[in-house]
């Protein structure tokens, strides 16, 4: 088989996962390739447009959804408070797509999450607290963002009023490269 058919393969058997994520090994053992081939070919798909996210579970499709709307929240809390943040996000209905930190020295680094729910939310945690990777957020103290996504607006006020109160929200300095809140 092609690099191409091997790629159309890939793609097709993320598509049929839908919204499920794919783990790398699965892609390598049923098209027979190593899991660096796998990394290459996703890199080459992504070079062509085409927008795969990696999560910490594997390789999702994206597929765009206009019909929702998009947040950004910029958050401080302690690394214990974390999965309550997530639980109250989605427990008001939204989704965590991402979190990034602006690092002064090395820009912004991000790192899709996709956390849709508390099963997601109980996950990510058992996946921090069982392995030697910190949290993102570590390395600005514990300053960060997360793009949240909702059905509509007034859900993403709701969460925003639930992280006010929490106090989690964070001011944006003076030499943050924009303005999330606008």
């Amino acid at each position: 088989m092609s690099g191409e058919e091997r790629r159309e393969q890939l793609l097709d058997m993320l598509s049929k996962a839908g919204k499920n994520p794919v783990a790398g090994g699965i892609l390598s053992s049923t098209l027979g390739v190593s899991r660096q081939v796998i990394v290459q070919d996703i890199a080459l798909l992504r070079a062509n447009g085409v927008e795969i996210l990696s999560t910490n579970r594997g390789y999702i499709l994206h597929v765009s959804d206009t019909s929702l709307c998009s947040r950004v929240f910029k958050l401080h809390h302690e690394v214990d408070e974390t999965e309550e943040k997530f639980n109250i996000i989605v427990d008001l209905g939204g989704s965590v797509k991402d979190v990034f930190v602006y690092h002064r020295v090395y820009g912004v680094v991000r790192g899709e999450l996709n956390i849709k729910s508390r099963r997601d939310v109980k996950k990510f945690m058992e996946t921090i607290e069982s392995g030697s990777s910190e949290l993102l957020m570590t390395v600005t103290s514990n300053y960060h963002y997360h793009t949240v996504t909702a059905e509509n607006e007034e859900i993403l006020d709701l969460i925003l009023e639930a992280l006010m109160q929490r106090g989690f929200l964070a001011e944006l300095k003076d030499y943050e490269p924009v303005d999330f809140w606008s």
